[in-house]
């Protein structure tokens, strides 16, 4: 056979819902030397990436690590280890993730009561609070930062409703964990999961989970077997905790950037990293308006890392996103289900969330509205995106 060429990927800057380029700091981290997964050294990187994630996530829950394993995984991990078969589970469903989230409480046996919005929209507490009445769920889950949508759900309250109703609240964070304020222990969040590759910087290959001392005797108490072996938390966590016992072979290098990762979120500070998204958003914002995009969520509800946008009429879609890719080396998401061809996808994640990128992104897609017909007024939306930044917004 002939062996393939070495490894020579293309530069990227990778501008989509996930993943985002991984800072400089942590692609190094990766390269230190290995260590067993039961090292005593590489057992005390442990234990700094579990403080780092209590600091994060805003909790004090002891059973707080990374899944070995991306961040759908983590969704699985919360599933399969707090719901049994006959359980009734209510999902809030406004975008793509939340149907992800059906599918796999229905895999995991729930009676699964769907509560939906439409795409782009956001829920009311108040018709989550007349479901809860009826259905008495011993669950509740819903999406922090929907990806498909760009809407931003808010939950301050949320926990506090359901368990009025003794149910558990269960919170995808993928999208929103190192960007926007995630407060676990205030919001009273049961269960919670996100992923490496987005707003912590860092490659494809973990999920942060955190689970409640009422989550944990949930699953602690079940009746019956977690379905997964690999992600049944009552084994794993002892591999986290202090017994340390054998579960499986860690991922020695993507802890390395995880830990690297936590470490810049926690150096910049969580409040600075929270403006620096906001403020980067509303500049690409403005640099989109002057280019005549609008956005799918209302903006109230506005994700600042996750940018999700209009097709203007007449623009071909794969053009725009194949012309950015190939002669400027930009990825973007295209739009998913309901949103598929009628919107694109621009994260400004972690260590993409900056001025230059957002500069750069908004000169490079005028050319490409440009050459499909589109008339804008030749340098308009990086004049409306440095207005913002002179400004101090």
């Amino acid at each position: 056979m002939n062996i393939p060429s070495p490894l020579n990927p293309p530069r990227r800057l990778l501008l989509g819902p996930g993943p985002c380029d991984a800072h400089p700091r942590v692609l190094r981290a990766m390269a230190a030397p290995l260590l067993g997964h039961l090292d005593p050294q590489f057992l005390e990187i442990m234990n700094d990436v579990q403080t780092m994630l209590h600091a994060v996530y805003q909790t004090h829950n002891p059973v707080t690590f990374p899944v070995s394993a991306t961040g759908m995984a983590g969704m699985e991990t919360c599933f399969v280890n707090l719901v049994e078969p006959g359980d009734r589970v209510v999902i809030c469903v406004a975008g793509f993730f939340g149907q992800r989230m059906v599918e796999i409480a229905e895999r995991a046996g729930a009676q699964v009561t769907v509560l939906e919005r439409p795409w782009g929209e956001v829920f009311d507490f108040q018709p989550i609070r007349e479901t809860l009445q009826k259905v008495r769920p011993k669950l509740l889950a819903i999406v922090q930062a929907e990806t498909s949508t760009g809407a931003w759900q808010p939950l301050e309250g949320l926990g506090t409703l359901c368990h009025e109703f003794d149910t558990l609240l269960l919170v995808d964070a993928v999208t929103s964990l190192g960007c926007v304020p995630v407060t676990v222990d205030d919001w009273q969040i049961d269960a919670i999961y996100s992923c490496s590759q987005k707003g912590l910087g860092c490659p494809p290959g973990l999920s942060p989970v955190s689970f409640s001392p009422r989550a944990v005797e949930v699953f602690s108490k079940r009746k019956t077997k977690v379905q997964s072996w690999y992600f049944d938390v009552n084994l794993v966590e002892h591999y986290w905790d202090s017994e340390r016992f054998y579960h499986h072979t860690g991922p020695i290098s993507m802890i390395y950037a995880l830990h690297e990762g936590l470490r810049l979120v926690l150096e910049e500070g969580l409040q600075a990293r929270w403006a620096r998204h906001r403020r980067n958003h509303e500049a690409l914002k403005a640099g989109l308006k002057a280019l005549g995009l609008t956005y799918t969520a209302n903006e109230k509800y506005q994700l600042p890392q996750l940018n999700a946008v209009r097709i203007p009429a007449g623009v071909d879609d794969l053009a725009v996103r194949k012309r950015l890719l190939g002669e400027f080396g930009i990825e973007i998401g295209g739009g998913l289900g309901e949103f598929k061809g009628k919107a694109w996808r621009i994260g400004l994640m972690g260590h993409n969330s900056r001025p230059d990128v957002v500069l750069l992104f908004l000169a490079a897609l005028e050319q490409c509205l440009a050459s499909q017909g589109i008339k804008v007024q030749p340098g308009a939306g990086v004049t409306a995106a440095n207005r913002v930044y002179l400004s101090g917004a």
